[in-house]
């Protein structure tokens, strides 16, 4: 087997990319990050050489690219709130397609030809089935969810055109945080469930809101599907290395394949944090869906990913270990 010696990780000062690059680190990889720190932490990048720079930035990225010889390149570089990308989709087309393009045209312009995009379960929109498979029609409710189809659609045309391969894996509700408490989830503003009940428990934030009571689920409250970030980090590298065995362009639903809902986080968050947890009752958001579960089988069959911290009660213990800091 092959393996990826140097990568370039765009978007690694990041949640979920910085969470990348410490595994790339434990496993003895090259890692050079790419961020403009605009959602990002410096502090989080635990391994690798730094660059503080946009990927818009097209004389920044030849110099990067003329500096290493890159095996592959990791995008973690997009926008992702949904709400924002309704009120300004100019933002949105612009960071997550415009840029993301000139990124892969400076790979094909220095011959690297291996891409892990990360994608969204947003490309689906209202889903018509659930557990939702990599068949089930994509039709994006949002700016933010045909950002991130525009590039799934682009990257099978430059397969096409220029050879470059590509891996998209569709996350769902990235959760959690490292298990021995090295990083975790720092957004400004805050936006993921679990972070935000977690606030309510720590007092950070004064309550938590519950959108909708009256769903067609077990508890009346909204179903996701929630994936460990160290596990979606797991799949990434698996991701690397089916490329570098000379795997074909492939797509990739990636969640636990199993459901939990709103009130089932806010009960496990106060199991775990032992303090009292403030719930205010809102109407339903516009465009949430009932369920949103994945169906993981073909990431799993192809290359082998099985999750680790697939149970809730453990992604919500991790992500206080982090929480805990501001409180305790």
């Amino acid at each position: 087997m092959k393996q990826a010696k140097t990568i370039l990780v765009v978007g690694g000062a990041g949640y979920i990319g910085s969470h990348m690059v410490g595994l790339l680190g434990e496993l003895g990889v090259n890692v050079v990050v790419l961020d403009n720190l605009s959602s990002g932490h410096k502090d989080a990048v635990l391994h690798g050489q730094f660059v503080h720079g946009d990927i818009a930035d097209r004389m920044l990225l030849d110099k990067v690219f003329s500096s290493h010889r890159f095996d592959a390149v990791m995008h973690f570089a997009s926008f992702i709130q949904v709400g924002e990308s309704v009120q300004d989709p100019a933002k949105y087309y612009q960071n997550n397609v415009v840029n993301t393009l000139n990124l892969l045209n400076s790979m094909c312009a220095h011959g690297v030809d291996k891409f892990i995009f990360s994608s969204t379960a947003a490309i689906f929109g209202e889903p018509q089935y659930w557990p939702i498979d990599e068949s089930h029609p994509k039709n994006p409710i949002n700016p933010y969810g045909w950002s991130k189809l525009m590039i799934e659609q682009a990257l099978a045309d430059y397969h096409q055109a220029y050879g470059l391969r590509s891996v998209c894996l569709r996350y769902f509700n990235a959760a959690g945080a490292h298990a021995e408490g090295l990083l975790a989830e720092r957004h400004e503003p805050e936006t993921h469930l679990i972070p935000l009940v977690l606030q309510a428990a720590s007092g950070r934030r004064a309550q938590v809101s519950v959108f909708g009571r009256d769903y067609p689920t077990p508890d009346g409250s909204c179903v996701r599907d929630y994936i460990h970030v160290q596990d979606l980090a797991q799949a990434h590298w698996l991701a690397v290395q089916y490329l570098c065995d000379g795997g074909d362009s492939n797509v990739f639903n990636l969640g636990n394949s199993q459901g939990y809902s709103v009130q089932e986080v806010i009960e496990a968050a106060r199991q775990v944090s032992l303090r009292p947890i403030k719930v205010v009752e809102g109407p339903r958001r516009e465009g949430d869906p009932a369920v949103l579960v994945a169906d993981s089988s073909k990431i799993k069959q192809l290359l082998g990913w099985q999750p680790v911290f697939a149970d809730l009660k453990t992604m919500v213990q991790h992500a206080w270990q982090a929480e805990a800091k501001y409180c305790c």
